[in-house]
C-alpha cells in the first residue's frame, strides 16, 4: 500500500506544473470547473429535465382531451370546431386524417428528452397506437394518435414541449465564468511579479551581478521578504567591504616587513644560507598574496562579455611557456557572461595544481543549454574519493594523494571553487579518463 502511495504520489509530481503561477491558476480554475460541472449536472438532470417532463405531460393532456372528445362525441361536418378549439385555445394545430397505418417508427435522436418524454407521456395517458416525429421540422414536433376509426395529427411547436431557454442559463454561467477567470489571471500575474523579481534578484546576487534597482513591492508579505532580502544583502556586502579593508591593512603592513627582509638580505653575501632566506621570503610572499585574494575575492570585479575561446588559448600559451604539457579545446558558442580575471585566475589555478602532479594535462570546455562546463583532467596520481571534499577546504593539504615536496599554501583549490560558486556554479573534483583527477567547473551563462 506504502509503494502504491508512493508510486501516485510521484506521478502527480510529474504531471502537475512547476511554475507559481501556473499552480495559482490551476488552485482559482479548478474549483470553478468543478463547481460548475456539479451545476450542470444537477440543472440538466433535475431541473431541466423535470420541467421538459412536465411540459411534455401538459400538451399530452391536451391531446388526450381532444381525443377522447372525438371518440365520444358527435362533431359537426369538417370537425370545425374542434380544429378552432385546438388552435384558438390549446396553440396546437390539428388534422383528422381517414384511418391507415401509421408510418414507420422515425430514427430516434440520441439523448433526446422530447421524444423520451413525449413517447413515454402518450403511452401512460393516452394508451393508444402513436407515431412520432421530433426531427422532421426543427421548430415543431409532429404526433399521429391512431383512433377507432380515423388518424388524429397533431403538430406543437417545440417550446411547448421542452425548456427551450435552458442553454441561456449555460451562455451566461460559462460566460461569466470566462471573464471572471481572465480578471483573476490579469491580477494573479500581477501579483506574481514581485515574487519573480525578488528570484532573480536573489540568483543575480549569488551570481556575483546584484541588480541595485531592485525595490520591494507587491503584497505585505512579499514586500516583507524582498526588504529583508536587501538587508541581508547589504549586511553582506558591508562585511565583505569590512574585511577587504582590514586585510588591506594587514597585506600593507606584512608586505613593509618582507620588503625590509629583502634590503636587508641583498646586503648580504651570496651564500647557501642567503639563499634558502631570499626562497623563504619569496614563498612567504607568495602564501601572503594567495592569503589575502582567498580572503578577499573577486566580487568587485564586473561581468562582461567573454570569449571563453580565447581564455583557454590563454591559459594554454602560458602554460607552455612555463614548460608544463597541456592540450586544450572548447566546444558550443564561446561568449559568455561571467567576470573574465576572476574566472581566468580560477582555471588558472587548476591547470597550475594538475601540472604539478601530472606530466600531461588536457583543457575541455563546452558551453550548452545555458551553462559553461569546463573540466582539467591529468595523469597524475589523483585523489582518493573519500578525500575530495577536504581537498578543496581552505588550507589542506593531503599527504597521501599529493607530494609535500611541492611548496604552496593549500588555498588553490579553495580560491576555485570560491570563484566558481561566486557565479552561481561549483567546483567538482572527479576521476579523470586520464587517470589522476578531473576538476570540472560548472557555471550558469
Amino acid at each position: 500500500m506504502f509503494w502504491l502511495y508512493r508510486r501516485a504520489t510521484k506521478l502527480i509530481h510529474k504531471i502537475m506544473p512547476k511554475r507559481l503561477y501556473t499552480r495559482a491558476l490551476l488552485i482559482i480554475v479548478m474549483p470553478i470547473v468543478i463547481l460548475q460541472s456539479v451545476l450542470v449536472f444537477v440543472f440538466m438532470e433535475r431541473h431541466y429535465d423535470l420541467v421538459s417532463r412536465r411540459m411534455s405531460e401538459a400538451v399530452v393532456r391536451e391531446i388526450a382531451a381532444i381525443a377522447f372528445v372525438l371518440d365520444n362525441y358527435p362533431q359537426d361536418d369538417g370537425l370545425a370546431k374542434v380544429e378552432n378549439l385546438a388552435s384558438g385555445v390549446l396553440g396546437l394545430s390539428v388534422t383528422i386524417m381517414p384511418l391507415e397505418p401509421l408510418p414507420p417508427p422515425a430514427p430516434k435522436p440520441y439523448f433526446d428528452v422530447i421524444d423520451q418524454a413525449l413517447s413515454r407521456a402518450i403511452s401512460q395517458k393516452i394508451g393508444k397506437p402513436f407515431w412520432i416525429d421530433t426531427v422532421g421540422r426543427s421548430s415543431f414536433v409532429e404526433i399521429r394518435i391512431q383512433l377507432e376509426d380515423s388518424v388524429l395529427r397533431i403538430f406543437a411547436r417545440r417550446s411547448q414541449t421542452f425548456a427551450s431557454n435552458s442553454h441561456i442559463f449555460l451562455v451566461w454561467m460559462f460566460s461569466t465564468s470566462l471573464v471572471l477567470v481572465i480578471i483573476a489571471m490579469l491580477f494573479l500575474r500581477n501579483q506574481i511579479r514581485p515574487i519573480v523579481r525578488l528570484a532573480n534578484a536573489a540568483e543575480s546576487f549569488g551570481k556575483g551581478r546584484p541588480q541595485e534597482d531592485f525595490k520591494a513591492s507587491g503584497a505585505r508579505e512579499v514586500r516583507q521578504a524582498a526588504q529583508s532580502f536587501i538587508e541581508m544583502r547589504r549586511r553582506i556586502e558591508r562585511q565583505i567591504e569590512q574585511r577587504t579593508t582590514m586585510l588591506a591593512g594587514v597585506s600593507h603592513d606584512l608586505r613593509t616587513i618582507l620588503t625590509r627582509f629583502k634590503l636587508q638580505l641583498a646586503l648580504f653575501e651570496d651564500g647557501s644560507e642567503s639563499d634558502a632566506m631570499r626562497k623563504d621570503v619569496n614563498e612567504m610572499n607568495t602564501m601572503l598574496e594567495d592569503y589575502l585574494a582567498f580572503a578577499r575575492g573577486d566580487g568587485d570585479e564586473a561581468v562582461q562579455e567573454t570569449d571563453m575561446s580565447l581564455m583557454l588559448e590563454e591559459i594554454e600559451e602560458e602554460a607552455e611557456i612555463s614548460g608544463t604539457n597541456i592540450k586544450a579545446a572548447f566546444t558550443g558558442s564561446p561568449d559568455v557572461s561571467l567576470r573574465r580575471l576572476a574566472m581566468k585566475r580560477c582555471l588558472s589555478n587548476l591547470v597550475i595544481n594538475a601540472s604539478k602532479f601530472g606530466e600531461r594535462v588536457e583543457v575541455n570546455g563546452r558551453y550548452e543549454k545555458g551553462w559553461l562546463t569546463i573540466c582539467i583532467d591529468d595523469d597524475g596520481p589523483g585523489i582518493p574519493s573519500e578525500e575530495r571534499d577536504r581537498a578543496v577546504r581552505a588550507f589542506q593539504r593531503l599527504d597521501s594523494a599529493r607530494n609535500q615536496d611541492h611548496p604552496g599554501s593549500g588555498l588553490g583549490l579553495a580560491i576555485a571553487r570560491d570563484i566558481a560558486r561566486g557565479h552561481g556554479g561549483d567546483l567538482y573534483l572527479e576521476d579523470s579518463p586520464l587517470g589522476g583527477l578531473r576538476a570540472r567547473v560548472r557555471i550558469p551563462g
